[in-house]
């Protein structure tokens, strides 16, 4: 029997979003209300990263073959799953010509508050939180855009919904997303 709520209209969702805009916390909520499973890419790619000993904001020291891999089977498994909330930085645009899924792009359009939110999930000082940020989407995108050769995967055109979270916190996020989706007036 299918669980997904009534009046949803999609197999899978994808969230993506920069480095502290919110995408996990909406991810979670997503899986929490739906009750559907939740994948997340950048999780995979951190346990890569702590196996090969490559920083975090160091993408270009890793492989191009493990990115296009990744990305391969993320559009492999939106091509298949049902219910399924996938949360990578790319998986919005991997998923752009695939029937039945619903993208969602957060963003925090204040550096500032992200850098606060760094600071307070990682630990680290906001000097080491601010070069954490820039370098971090940096190497990222100079990777993707060298690998896919296209320079915004984070344009709205890709996306169904975008949600700026400096202007919403966690609750409103997820409902927005919900209202999107159907599931609420």
């Amino acid at each position: 029997m299918d669980k997904k709520p009534a009046g949803i209209a999609y197999r899978c969702i994808t969230v993506s979003g920069r480095v502290a805009s919110g995408a996990t916390t909406l991810s979670h909520g997503l899986k929490r209300v739906l009750n559907w499973r939740l994948w997340n890419g950048g999780e995979i790619y951190r346990q890569y990263a702590r196996e090969k000993q490559i920083p975090l904001e160091r993408t270009d020291l890793s492989s191009d073959d493990y990115h296009i891999k990744l990305d391969n089977y993320i559009r492999e498994k939106l091509k298949t799953e049902k219910q399924l909330i996938m949360e990578s930085w790319l998986s919005g645009y991997d998923a752009r010509n695939i029937e039945g899924i619903f993208r969602i792009f957060v963003d925090c359009s204040d550096f500032s508050l992200r850098v606060d939110r760094l600071v307070n999930r990682e630990k680290m000082t906001i000097d080491q939180a601010k070069e954490h940020l820039k370098r971090r989407e940096e190497e990222n995108l100079k990777k993707w855009e060298r690998l896919y050769k296209i320079n915004n995967f984070w344009d709205a055109k890709y996306y169904d919904l975008v949600i700026d979270t400096f202007y919403y916190g966690p609750t409103e996020s997820l409902n927005i997303a919900l209202k999107n989706l159907g599931l609420m007036k």
